[in-house]
Formats: structure tokens, sequence, C-alpha cells
């Protein structure tokens, strides 16, 4: 499935829409990549059965670097798998019943901050310089997180382990340094993958 587009003026750069055989092998390749990432040994914190695993990360560099659409098609298809009973969650876990977890929250957020990070990247890659995009891939990546997947953590664990909101939060404020952390390696390697390929995410028009 593609979109026709209008020849813009040289050098233009617009969003990559068109659905081909490599957009497709790139959501394979990010799902799968998602998938390994649950195979990294997980840190358990507390007693609320959320681990610290790398997915996050994952998950980060895959919408960093194929932006709202392909992101979310590739970590949909990893959730898609995993609840259809292949154990790619951390800890070797599988099936829907995850979502009964502590965890749950975290799993969903995953879907939603693909998309909206991938967004995020796209708009960062269409107007920001080259040099400048490592910062402002960290500062997006750094926002979904505390807003996305923090906030939906937080609500999972309010929903499924009956946590107060005080509780629920302050058993998620363990996750932020990890995060943040991971968040800077997902921005530096996204900004690479960028920099040798060019087009990965937007391609440019030129006017014939």
């Amino acid at each position: 499935m593609s979109q026709k587009t209008e020849p813009t003026a040289p050098g233009t750069r617009r969003e990559r829409r068109t659905w081909d055989a490599q957009s497709l092998a790139l959501v394979a390749v990010f799902a799968a990549l998602v998938a390994a990432s649950a195979l990294a040994p997980a840190i358990p914190v507390g007693s609320f059965g959320v681990p610290i695993t790398v997915q996050t990360l994952a998950v980060a560099l895959t919408a960093l670097v194929l932006g709202a659409s392909r992101a979310a098609a590739a970590v949909g298809l990893y959730l898609l798998l995993g609840f259809a009973g292949l154990p790619i969650f951390s800890g070797g876990r599988a099936g829907l019943q995850i979502l009964a977890g502590g965890s749950a929250g975290y799993i969903v957020a995953f879907f939603v901050g693909a998309f909206v990070l991938g967004a995020l990247a796209q708009l960062i890659v269409q107007r920001a310089s080259a040099r400048r995009r490592t910062l402002w891939f960290f500062l997006a990546a750094t926002g979904v997180s505390i807003v996305v997947v923090h906030g939906l953590g937080v609500l999972g664990m309010m929903v499924n382990l009956k946590l107060s909101w005080p509780a629920a939060f302050a058993a998620d404020l363990v996750y932020y340094p990890g995060d943040i952390l991971k968040n800077v390696i997902a921005a530096v390697a996204a900004a690479a993958v960028h920099r040798a390929f060019p087009d990965v995410l937007v391609r440019r028009v030129r006017r014939s």
C-alpha cells in the first residue's frame, strides 16, 4: 500500500509513507529485536513482579528509527506473538495472563509509547539539524517515558495490584535512573542510524 506524493522543491525531506518490502523487513527485524531484548537477564525489583529490563531500550530505539506507524507495527507484532503464547516477555512469560499482573501497564505502554515517540522522531528528523538530533531524541524519549510508560505503568499497578497512587508512584520511581540511561543509549544509537541511513525514516523528494 502506498500513497502518491506531489513533487516538491529540491532537498525537501518528506515522511516515508510507502510500505514496501524494506519497511516490512524492518518491522520484522525490530519486532525480533524487542523480543530478543526480553532474553537479557532482568533485574528483580521489589515484590510487585515488575523487573528492570532492556526492553524499554529496544522499544525506544525502534520508535526513533522507524517512526510512528512502523514502530507501532513492530511492537504490535511482538505483543501479538507474546499474547499468542510465545515466551518472549521478560522472564520467559507468555500469554494474556501477563495483563493481569503488575507489568500490564508497562506492556500496554510499549505499543502506545512506540507510536508517540515514533511520531516525535519523524518531526525531529524533518526539522532538526543532524548534530542536534541526539539531544532531541533523548528529550523526546525521556518525555514519552515519563508521561506514557511510567504513567501507564503506575496505572497498571493501581488497577491490578490495588495499590494507592502514592504507593504505585513510589514503586515506579526506582525505574527512572535506568530509563534515563537507556534513553541516552537509544538516542545515540538512533542518531547514528539516521546518519548512516538518512532515508530510513524520511526520504528526499526532488522536483524532476
